[in-house]
């Protein structure tokens, strides 16, 4: 390194200039988003372009009752604190004491946090002594395909702190190596200590990099590796031993905060004392690590994860219920080039990332430290999109470190003096600009909308004017958060809670019964309150004596016995719904017993794109012909009963003409004119909650009241 190199590594204000320049790019592509939306009216609600990620209405419902004061009578209601206190509280706060509103604090925080990413990674690079290495990784790093997706402008979601602080975390082991102070181990130590408070989840990768901080220190400490870049290892607070102490400490989760900072402190001001052997220290520490290992429930932890993705069939147990990970894209395996562009944006470049990985390696082996994130990363093509993110700082910095090497290599070729520094950084700078560029042309048409639009919402807020906090709304899981947000009501199940309680929301969707649908409603909630909250199809199945077959045939009868009202209870039915309808089926159409589908249902929404005489062309190569009343799907004709033509009147009213083409047909076709939507379906779907009340917007008046209705969403009170 030169004398202008040194002295450019050693100015602060290189550091702070290069950090808030990689900010500022950070935060100005994320912009991108909210400017191109600007003028799209049904995006916004009172005044405020809306969020893009469902989760983010769970989180915002948690701030809006602190800010307000509320505690949520509902369980489910109540735990976006528990998941996050840390988002949950900074939302309220900047909600509290700034002049934004909660919907604007909301939309734009992930862009303000997540694009502090930067700041651990130009330190890094200034780590290694080279932090314009660490500048132009940042660059990278923040706006790549997978970190970008999910920290963007309204994605309000905890993932804005994951990455972040994980990064934090392992450039704060790293300073722990090369610095080996007491400083170093208290910084690192506080993150460590906020880090579940924001984002519990990753957990699991910072076991895995305190692991290999450990094993890393411990070789270094007894000469297995050398490293002449790392200060030597001290006698007393600041040796290897303290920085085991300390660090196991914050790790150790399942015992109280309290407990654990009280053990922090007196720790701390033992080592400081230097009074303790480093004998006795050595055994100190060891007891320390085999204590992190117990109470943080490392193996548990990881058996946990392995298990949740490893399973994805039926839960086998006394009854059989369909899994919700196995509907669910990003816990499904993925291809290579999928990884490669989430990670670094193409595939050459997470080639090229993971190559420089090995080389850093190689030339600082501290980096093995990263070795979790990298890994996590590679496992994304079997674990699922969601684990892509973890791998991207720690590739940015890896490719851009072995551009280094290659402009080294570059300009040692070069003859002339004067030049040989202009093509070592022409080309790291173009080789930096060539992996930017995929990122950014992503970025530009990943043009995802917003969950709801403003007609949407608004049917939500005219339910919030009819119900109160303690009514329930009964629709899919998709729907639970913004339900909570904008209605004020709860939820049987939600983004967070879709377990075995999904096949009785199935059940209702799909059923051809509306006096099951309401006493199935009333009794699934009644009995969801009176058990503080469990899991309403292990009481209503496990416990009854009958069969689950039996039991749904039962709750067909107008005189079955249901529990003292308590509450209202509503039926969402929303338009978006229809895309997903056979998936929604799916938890439904199962023998609890056996674990079997019952039945194969049919339901094939398309658009019409062609008309050849009396034959329909729909969009999905389903052709249905008018004139016969017949349909092709498959390769194969089929009779059909019914064909039903919807439209929605001024008022939202569905008008229905509908024609009897076959008695002994077994598919039914409705078209939704003001959607162009052609529907193909079987006869029993065609006779189900959804498709009735919903499309064909007919039901039982002596026991639904229709509430709400536009065209996109119908809500009936059940009476």
């Amino acid at each position: 390194m030169t004398k202008t190199e040194q002295m450019f590594e050693k100015n602060l204000g290189v550091l702070l200039l290069f950090m808030m320049v990689a900010y500022l790019f950070s935060m100005g592509i994320r912009m991108y988003w909210p400017i191109y939306f600007s003028d799209m009216e049904s995006m916004y609600y009172a005044g405020e372009l809306m969020i893009n990620t469902n989760d983010g209405y769970f989180f915002s419902t948690g701030a809006r009752d602190i800010i307000n004061g509320v505690v949520a009578q509902d369980a489910q209601r109540a735990s976006a604190f528990n998941v996050s206190p840390g988002l949950v509280l900074l939302t309220a706060y900047a909600t509290k004491f700034t002049p934004f509103s909660l919907d604007t604090v909301s939309l734009y925080l992930p862009a303000i946090i997540s694009s502090l990413i930067v700041v651990p990674i130009v330190l890094t690079g200034r780590l290694l002594g080279n932090t314009l290495l660490g500048f132009l990784a940042a660059l990278l790093g923040s706006i790549a395909w997978s970190y970008y997706n999910r920290t963007m402008v309204g994605y309000y979601d905890s993932d804005m702190f994951s990455i972040f602080l994980q990064f934090m975390i392992f450039y704060s082991f790293m300073h722990v190596v090369y610095k080996k102070s007491l400083v170093s181990i208290v910084l690192s130590s506080f993150f460590v200590f906020i880090y579940p408070y924001f984002y519990s989840q990753g957990l699991t990768l910072v076991y895995a990099m305190y692991i290999l901080l450990v094993i890393y220190m411990v070789l270094e400490y007894k000469g297995f590796i050398k490293n002449d870049e790392t200060k030597a290892f001290k006698e007393g607070a600041v040796s290897l031993y303290g920085a085991v102490i300390l660090l196991s400490i914050p790790l150790m989760i399942t015992l109280p905060i309290e407990v654990r900072v009280a053990l922090f402190l007196v720790a701390t001001l033992l080592l400081l004392s230097q009074k303790i052997e480093e004998k006795i220290l050595g055994y100190v520490a060891l007891g320390f690590f085999v204590a992190f290992l117990f109470f943080a429930n490392v193996f548990v932890v990881i058996l946990s994860q392995v298990l949740t993705y490893a399973d994805r069939g039926v839960d086998e147990g006394a009854l059989q219920f369909y899994q919700v990970v196995q509907t669910v894209r990003e816990a499904g395996a993925i291809s290579f080039e999928t990884m490669a562009n989430r990670i670094s944006g193409s595939q050459i470049g997470v080639i090229v990332s993971l190559i420089g990985y090995v080389v850093l390696v190689m030339r600082h082996k501290a980096f093995l430290i990263a070795l979790p994130l990298i890994g996590i990363g590679v496992f994304s093509m079997w674990g699922g999109l969601r684990f892509t993110v973890y791998a991207v700082p720690i590739a940015a910095f890896s490719a851009i470190y072995l551009f280094y090497i290659l402009g080294d290599m570059l300009k040692n070729v070069v003859k002339e003096k004067a030049g040989q520094n202009l093509a070592k950084y022409a080309f790291i700078t173009l080789a930096t600009a060539a992996l930017i560029y995929p990122n950014i042309t992503h970025i530009q048409g990943y043009l995802v909308p917003t969950v709801m639009n403003k007609i949407e919402v608004d049917d939500l807020v005219k339910l919030d004017a009819i119900a109160s906090e303690k009514d329930y709304t009964l629709t899919w899981w998709d729907y639970g958060y913004p339900i909570w947000y904008y209605s004020n009501t709860n939820t049987l199940i939600d983004g967070g809670k879709h377990t075995h309680d999904n096949y009785i929301v199935s059940k209702l969707m799909f059923s051809d019964s509306p006096q099951q649908v309401a006493n199935m409603s009333k009794l699934a909630i009644e009995t969801y309150v009176d058990s503080n909250y469990s899991r309403v199809a292990d009481i209503l199945f496990k416990s009854s004596e009958k069969t689950p077959t039996h039991f749904l045939e039962e709750l067909k009868s107008p005189s079955y016995e249901l529990p003292q009202k308590t509450r209202d209870v509503f039926l969402y039915l929303p338009y978006k719904m229809l895309r997903i309808f056979p998936t929604v089926g799916v938890f439904g159409n199962i023998n609890l017993k056996t674990g079997k589908a019952e039945r194969t249902i049919h339901f094939y929404p398309a658009a019409p794109y062609k008309q050849e005489g009396s034959k329909v062309l729909l969009q999905n190569g389903i052709v249905f012909d008018s004139v016969k009343g017949e349909i092709e799907v498959q390769g194969q004709t089929k009779k059909v009963q019914r064909f039903d033509t919807t439209q929605l009147d001024a008022e939202s009213t569905t008008q229905v003409q509908s024609q009897l083409m076959h008695l002994d047909g077994e598919f039914c076709v409705v078209y939704m004119q003001n959607y162009n939507q052609m529907v193909v379906m079987d006869k029993k779907t065609y006779n189900s909650t959804y498709v009735q009340m919903f499309m064909l917007g007919k039901y039982d008046k002596n026991l639904f009241e229709l509430v709400v209705t536009s065209p996109y969403s119908k809500i009936y009170k059940i009476k």
